[in-house]
């Protein structure tokens, strides 16, 4: 377990591995999340996609479509509402974009591989959402980025066929990527 000064230098440290990647400097569209349970606080970069003048989205649990999720730009100092699991969205869930229309998602995750395979906190939500992507073969939009601590990355994880793999990981010391 992390103390809260270590959660935060490893957050300021992993938006400063994120922020100088080409991925991120060409990207206008960034999906971020709140951190929930444990996971890398994303703060520090949406202040950064603010700064910079990009666009920044939240995840929404979509009431259209069963176990997906939303995306909602989340503007400085919004309203936001607290979900079914007690995470924070934006309020106005009207303006939701489908993730075909983000440059890149930032995913967190409880463990990744070498491959690029991610273990999530087991909903499947972010699967079933980009879904999609596993028909296409060629250059993508969105770019999967997981979000995560060192000590997060093991040796191998299992696929299975509903699994949708990353482009990258990026930590508080380093940025991989597992695709062009």
């Amino acid at each position: 377990m992390l103390s809260p000064a270590e959660r935060k230098q490893a957050a300021n440290g992993l938006c400063k591995q994120l922020i100088t990647s080409p991925l991120f400097l060409r990207s206008q569209r960034i999906a971020c999340y709140f951190a929930n349970d444990g996971e890398v606080e994303l703060q520090p970069i949406i202040n950064r996609i603010w700064w910079m003048k990009k666009e920044c989205y939240l995840p929404i649990i979509s009431q259209l479509t069963h176990n997906q999720l939303g995306f909602v730009r989340y503007l400085e100092n919004e309203m936001l509402v607290t979900n079914r699991y007690n995470i924070p969205e934006p309020k106005a869930r009207h303006q939701s974009v489908p993730p075909w229309a983000l440059d890149l998602v930032l995913l967190p995750l409880v463990a990744f591989d070498k491959s690029g395979n991610r273990l999530g906190m087991g909903g499947g939500y972010y699967d079933r959402t980009l879904a999609y992507l596993r028909q296409r073969k060629q250059w993508r939009t969105p770019r999967l980025v997981g979000i995560a601590y060192d000590f997060q990355q093991v040796e191998t994880l299992t696929s299975e066929p509903w699994d949708i793999p990353l482009d990258g990981v990026v930590t508080e010391s380093k940025m991989i990527l597992f695709s062009g």
